[in-house]
């Protein structure tokens, strides 16, 4: 399936219990940062687990555009060979980044510290999203942008010919702006520094470290400060990529609501930039548990067994836990339909202008399948029915946005009724194995 072509309506109809092992995809944001520190390293990058839906695919072909070489092997492993920090050469053709506004904007980075030009484009989803986010930093260091107005794509990059570091404070939590800002750097004399008042993902810098970069953190007075010295040269690394915490969420929020279901997800990343999800479901008395927690690569792991939880209660989630949840939001909203009481959710304007408003569309679908849902700028709130209550028996609107038509998909299968969302497609591009991988559990899903 694809975001890009003609919409296919999916159906998730009520079933019975899920058991079973759920081997979910590789970590989407270790597999882009892979690729992109693989090209940017002297030599060959090996990488095995490597998530390959459509989001990670595009970020490989706009290395190779780059001049890196990635391959495919016949094993199921890649392998990038790397042209240096600085060493982008200028692509011939438009840089199509698809769906993934993760993919456009650590690209943009990677690439606006060199003294070539690069148009990125995408689907209907990506082209709507503000790219200033990022390209108002990137400006700092010298970099000239160009885009259609509200600053969307499609845009022309026009890197800088003498790049200067610079010190940045991001405005709000954001992984991808801050993961920008630092690939850029790599390639400025001296040190560029990222001030985070709430702390974001880490994968970047624990990947820059791990590659040889000059990288330190340490807490501030005003922030998260992240200092990166400039020009390094990376060092090809071999990586094994854990299962992706955000494609574990569907599975594991599944089993939780779905009468008698016991549900293993082996080998996931449980990065604490990224596993608030599961903190906030222990909270609302959720059966889920860490077996064998080990760590890989500088990142924890562990297998997580989620059975399904009866007594779910609603909680406040706390405002400081968003950046390590934020893609969560809409599936943690399904199950708090089946708690008892109010889930109330701080703190989450991010949601706004993620592939979708993320608020707006899961609030109106909630609606629909007979749940309330108070919203505001940076907030919602949803009032759960408990077990076995919710109606269901709605067709909803996926807005071109994966996360809101799994976390529906999610939904019809504990409601009364099943649930339809209008389009099915842009599943592919965070998580190609879901409906059979779900189906395999027990799940009753089709087209």
């Amino acid at each position: 399936m694809s975001g890009h072509g003609t919409p296919i309506p999916m159906t998730s109809t009520p079933c019975g219990p899920l058991t079973g092992e759920a081997n979910v995809p590789g970590d989407k944001s270790i597999s882009h940062r892979s690729i992109i520190l693989g090209a940017m390293a002297v030599g060959e990058t090996r990488i095995t687990g490597l998530l390959e839906g459509e989001d990670v695919l595009d970020t490989a072909k706009a290395m190779r555009a780059f001049g890196a070489t990635v391959t495919k092997h016949d094993d199921g492993s890649w392998s990038v060979q790397g042209v240096g920090v600085g060493g982008f050469a200028e692509p011939e053709g438009v840089i199509d980044c698809g769906n993934s506004g993760t993919g456009v904007r650590l690209i943009m980075g990677t690439m606006a510290t060199s003294p070539i030009a690069a148009t990125f484009t995408g689907d209907a989803s990506l082209n709507a999203r503000p790219m200033g986010r990022v390209t108002d930093p990137l400006a700092l260091f010298g970099t000239q942008a160009v885009g259609r107005a509200g600053d969307r794509l499609p845009m022309t990059l026009v890197g800088a010919v003498d790049p200067v570091p610079v010190t940045y404070t991001t405005p709000v939590p954001s992984a991808q702006v801050k993961s920008a800002v630092l690939l850029a750097g790599l390639n400025a004399p001296g040190q560029t520094v990222v001030i985070e008042k709430e702390a974001t993902r880490d994968h970047t810098e624990r990947m820059l470290a791990g590659f040889g970069a000059e990288i330190s953190v340490e807490e501030a007075p005003e922030g998260r400060k992240i200092t990166l010295t400039g020009q390094p040269e990376l060092r090809p690394q071999v990586i094994v990529v854990p299962r992706d915490p955000s494609s574990a969420a569907f599975p594991v929020c599944a089993a939780i609501i779905t009468p008698g279901s016991d549900v293993l997800v082996p080998n996931i990343g449980l990065n604490p930039t990224r596993a608030g999800l599961f903190t906030t479901l222990q909270e609302m008395g959720a059966d889920l548990t860490y077996e064998n927690m080990r760590e890989e690569g500088g990142e924890p792991v562990a297998d997580l067994r989620a059975k399904f939880s009866p007594n779910l209660k609603g909680i406040a989630v706390p405002p400081a836990r968003a950046a390590s949840m934020i893609d969560e939001y809409p599936v943690l909203s399904v199950v708090a339909s089946f708690a008892e009481g109010v889930t109330d959710m701080q703190g989450v304007k991010e949601l706004r202008v993620k592939e979708s408003d993320r608020i707006d569309a899961m609030a109106k679908g909630l609606r629909a399948a007979g749940v309330t849902v108070d919203e505001g700028d940076d907030w919602w709130t949803v009032t759960g029915l408990g077990h076995g209550n919710v109606p269901g028996g709605a067709t909803v609107a996926s807005v071109l946005d994966h996360r809101i038509a799994m976390a529906f998909m999610v939904m019809g299968m504990a409601s009364q009724k099943p649930i339809t969302v209008d389009d099915g497609t842009p599943i592919s591009t965070s998580f190609p194995i879901f409906e059979g991988l779900m189906g395999a559990l027990g799940a009753k899903l089709s087209t």
